[in-house]
C-alpha cells in the first residue's frame, strides 16, 4: 500500500473511531520533531473536527527557563570563557541579550553539534575555560556523560558544563495534574523513548488513566498513533502502546540510562511555563562537581519572568495555540523572536509561523 493510500485508509479509520468515541477529544504531542512533522504535512486538517491536536513541553531549549538563559548569557561574558552550545541556544533571548548579541560584541560562542565536540575543542584550547551548554533530554544526556568520562580521562581541567538537561516523564506528571488543563492522550516521543523505554510511562497511565503512544515520525505513523489514542478512548482503555517497536523496547537503552546514571542524579529543576518539579533535572553527582560550571563560576540561577506578553509557557503546556498568543507573528517573529518557541528548530511557534497556512 502506497503511503498516501495508508493516509487515507488512516484518515477514514479515524473519522468511525472518532464517531464511536462520542465525546471531543484533544490530544497532546510532547516531542518537539513530531510537532515539526505535524505542522510540516498539515496533519491537522486530516483530523475529525472534535479529535484536536496540542503540543507539549517537548522542546528542550523551548522549556530552559528564562533564568537558566540569563545565566548562559552571563557565562559568555566572562573573560577567557568560550560558550560551547547546539545553534538553537544562540538566538534565544535573555532578559537583557543573547548568545548571538555576545557573539557581535566580541564573546566567543562557538556552535558545536555534540557534547563531544566542547570536549575536543577544551583540549585543543587549553589556555581557554570553555563551557557547554548542555541543554537536552534523555536523548543528549547520556553522551554528555559519555563526554565528561572521556574529558576525565583525558585530563581535560579546562572544561565544564552548565547543567541544564531535564527528563520527560516527570515533566508529563507535573502537566498532567494540572488542574486546569484536560487531555484524552499523549503522543510519546520517540527519541526519548529510544533510551527510557516504553514502560517509563506506565507509571502515568496508573496515576492519570490517560493513554500513551510511542510513535515515529513519518506522516503515517503519527497518525498511525493518533487512531490508538482515539481507539483507546473509544474502548475505554487506557493503556501504553508502542507503535515505534522497531526503535524503542520496553526497558529502553540500558547502556544510555548506566552512562547516565554514573555521572548525573535527578534533582529539582525550573520548566519555563511549569515551575520547579521536583525530580525533572539532572546534576552533577558529587563526584563530578569539578566539571559544574555554576559552581566553577559561582552562578545562581534566579527566577526570572518571560519577557513581557509573551506566553510561550502557556503554549508549552497545550493551554494556547501559538496564534493566540498577541506577540505571534506581529512583535515576535523569527527574525526578532521574544520568546524560545519561536527560535528553536523545534519550537511550535517557529513550526506554526512556518508551515502555518498550509
Amino acid at each position: 500500500m502506497s503511503g498516501n493510500a495508508h493516509v487515507r485508509r488512516v484518515r477514514d479509520e479515524l473519522a468511525r473511531l472518532a464517531e464511536r468515541a462520542g465525546r471531543p477529544l484533544t490530544l497532546m504531542e510532547v516531542c518537539g520533531t513530531h510537532t515539526m512533522a505535524i505542522h510540516r504535512h498539515g496533519l491537522r486538517s486530516l483530523l475529525p473536527d472534535h479529535v484536536r491536536l496540542v503540543s507539549g513541553p517537548g522542546c528542550p531549549v523551548c522549556v530552559t527557563s528564562q533564568g537558566q538563559i540569563d545565566q548562559v548569557v552571563e557565562l559568555a561574558r566572562r573573560p577567557g570563557v568560550t560558550v560551547a552550545t547546539f545553534g538553537d541556544m544562540v538566538r534565544v533571548p535573555g532578559t537583557d541579550s543573547s548568545l548571538e548579541r555576545e557573539r557581535a560584541g566580541g564573546a566567543d560562542v562557538r556552535v558545536v553539534y555534540s557534547s563531544r565536540d566542547a570536549v575536543e575543542l577544551a583540549a585543543a584550547t587549553p589556555p581557554r575555560e570553555v563551557v557547554f551548554i548542555a541543554v537536552g533530554f534523555e536523548t543528549t544526556l547520556p553522551t554528555v556523560a559519555a563526554a565528561l568520562i572521556e574529558a576525565r580521562r583525558r585530563g581535560l581541567r579546562n572544561l565544564s558544563i552548565l547543567a541544564a538537561g531535564k527528563m520527560i516523564p516527570p515533566a508529563l506528571d507535573a502537566l498532567l495534574s494540572s488542574p486546569d488543563l484536560r487531555l484524552d492522550g499523549l503522543i510519546c516521543p520517540g527519541h526519548v523513548s529510544v533510551v527510557i523505554g516504553s514502560r517509563a510511562y506506565e507509571p502515568l497511565v496508573r496515576r492519570h488513566g490517560l493513554p500513551c503512544v510511542v510513535a515515529g515520525f513519518e506522516p503515517a505513523e503519527v497518525l498511525d498513533a493518533v487512531a490508538a489514542l482515539v481507539r483507546q478512548a473509544a474502548d475505554g482503555r487506557a493503556e501504553v502502546e508502542n507503535r515505534y517497536g522497531a526503535w524503542v523496547g520496553p526497558e529502553g537503552n540500558r547502556r544510555a540510562l548506566e552512562t547516565m546514571g554514573r555521572v548525573f542524579e535527578p534533582a529539582p529543576a525550573r520548566w519555563r511555563g511549569l515551575g520547579v518539579i521536583d525530580g525533572s533535572g539532572l546534576a552533577l553527582r558529587t563526584d563530578w562537581l569539578d566539571f559544574d560550571a555554576a559552581r566553577r563560576f559561582g552562578l545562581s540561577e534566579r527566577d526570572v519572568p518571560e519577557p513581557l506578553g509573551c506566553r510561550c509557557g502557556d503554549v508549552l503546556c497545550g493551554r494556547i495555540a501559538p496564534a493566540d498568543c498577541p506577540l505571534f507573528d506581529h512583535r515576535c517573529a523569527p527574525e526578532t523572536p521574544i520568546g524560545p518557541c519561536m527560535v528553536s528548530s523545534e519550537g511550535s511557534c517557529a513550526a506554526a509561523h512556518r508551515y502555518g497556512r498550509r
